[in-house]
């Protein structure tokens, strides 16, 4: 007999700042809350955080989803800004968690059943284990990109980081071959600090209960089947891995006038006709490639939709101020660009409602970074992608999203040696057309529509996806 006057079971997390990483976990809380009947505490690092997290966040409404702010960390004696990306994120990160005992102990809910974290924030096992609460890592890319991550460690003791300097493919027992030049812009020398720390947060996967990775069996089968039955990650031992995808944003309220207007728009557009272009929360092209990307979309004379930001050098530039005040995006494209295109595109500073212009009947394609969460989206809506990886694992992403799971066509922005290369006008024209109106972009489009049909099976309570949350589930429920 259940005890209705008992407390809900409670599941603590934390995410290092940063819509990629936030949004996976949030989504996975919400979850727990309303299909579970959990209560969950969403830790949150104020460091770090940009304007479209923190309305991301304050968005929830639901009584037992707590979003608790971690105590503000002195930083003053960190130059974050002349830090790279990982090196600013695995500070704040380890500032900000040095409370965390105190936290997780200082609420008047009960002690979390688990804590569930995602790869930058492995420095809490000495609290955890000292409050005796089981860490679990939410791996917010992936399976393949997992596996690859699995067996780094091996990888680095054996070649000394320098293995993507080789021009074979890295094969990782039981999946599929990585290209070289798909890692030039993970791991380019085993000597980098940003590759140091990501190695080291990686070799600790090995230290929680489980781990959770976005996605499901038919989407990436050979990964996951590696996992489970490879003797590599049978000795390691490997963590049970959890697929519990597909998990995406839900549609946000529209507030700002220009969030609104890119609906309004969408309404007045025949089906399946526009190109989403959107390089993630925080992506960035150089002033050169975002002139040539202009131009190829009006040459190509396609609907579309350009989230536009100041374009930069590092393409991760925006990493720290996603959804920030927008600025004149027209001081950044060809003169004249916005008025001509007048009618067939819609120009947007900075931020996009992705996942209302992805759910729109309207929307027939999606330019895209490759990022996992807008992978995510894109196949959760059956929507076709042009693959445009800019960094990290993306060209892992792009090539398998193109050669095995057959919803994306690449823009050649990769060199043969692994460099990023400029497209041109004409290219990028000849693949807008080819995806939006040719055959090949028929079969992507019956592809993705395939795999969103089947994304919902998985997500059902006799899917594959629903039933492995739910094994974890039902563990924490008995758990002391």
């Amino acid at each position: 007999m259940v005890n209705e006057s008992a407390p809900k079971p409670h599941v603590a997390f934390l995410s290092s700042p940063g819509m990629g990483h936030i949004t996976p976990l949030y989504e996975l809380a919400i979850r727990l809350v309303t299909e579970h009947n959990f209560q969950v505490s969403f830790l949150v690092i104020p460091a770090g955080s940009t304007p479209a997290q923190d309305k991301y966040l304050n968005s929830n409404q639901l009584p037992d989803l707590h979003i608790v702010d971690l105590p503000s960390a002195d930083m003053s004696d960190f130059h974050l800004d002349d830090m790279s990306v990982v090196i600013r994120l695995c500070c704040i990160v380890e500032e900000h968690i040095r409370p965390l005992r105190s936290v997780l102990t200082g609420t008047k809910r009960p002690k979390p059943k688990a804590f569930v974290i995602d790869m930058f924030c492995t420095g809490v096992f000495e609290a955890c284990n000292d409050l005796n609460i089981p860490v679990y890592s939410f791996f917010t890319a992936s399976a393949a990109f997992l596996t690859f991550s699995l067996y780094l460690p091996k990888l680095d003791c054996k070649a000394e980081g320098e293995f993507v300097l080789r021009p074979e493919p890295v094969k990782v027992p039981g999946c599929n071959p990585i290209l070289t030049k798909d890692l030039l812009d993970l791991v380019p020398n085993g000597m980098i600090d940003d590759y140091k720390l990501w190695f080291l947060h990686v070799s600790r996967l090995s230290m929680v209960k489980g781990i959770f990775v976005n996605t499901w069996d038919d989407l990436e089968p050979v990964s996951l089947k590696a996992m489970k039955h490879e003797r590599f990650f049978l000795d390691i031992p490997t963590p049970p891995v959890y697929p519990i995808g597909p998990l995406t944003k839900q549609a946000e309220p529209l507030v700002s006038e220009y969030e609104k207007e890119a609906i309004e728009w969408l309404d007045k557009q025949p089906n399946g006709s526009v190109l989403l272009v959107a390089l993630g929360s925080g992506g960035t092209l150089t002033s050169e490639q975002l002139i040539e990307l202009a131009w190829g979309l009006e040459l190509s004379q396609q609907r579309f939709i350009l989230v536009v930001r100041k374009p930069s050098d590092c393409a991760l530039s925006a990493f720290f101020s996603a959804g920030s005040d927008p600025d004149d995006p027209e001081a950044y494209l060809p003169e004249g660009f916005v008025e001509r295109t007048k009618g067939v595109g819609l120009v947007v500073s900075s931020w996009a409602p992705q996942v209302a212009v992805l759910s729109h009947p309207s929307t027939g394609a999606f330019l895209s970074h490759c990022g996992w969460n807008s992978t995510m989206e894109s196949v959760n809506y059956g929507v076709p992608v042009i693959a445009w990886p800019l960094y990290v694992e993306q060209r892992m992403n792009a090539t398998m999203l193109c050669n095995e799971v057959g919803v994306a066509e690449k823009m050649p922005v990769v060199g043969e040696g692994g460099e990023t290369v400029v497209v041109g006008r004409k290219e990028i024209e000849s693949v807008v057309k080819a995806v939006l109106e040719g055959e090949e972009g028929k079969k992507l489009r019956s592809r993705a529509k395939e795999l969103e049909a089947k994304g919902r099976e998985t997500l059902s309570r006799v899917g594959s996806s629903y039933e492995a949350l739910a094994r974890v589930i039902e563990s924490w429920k008995i758990e002391t």
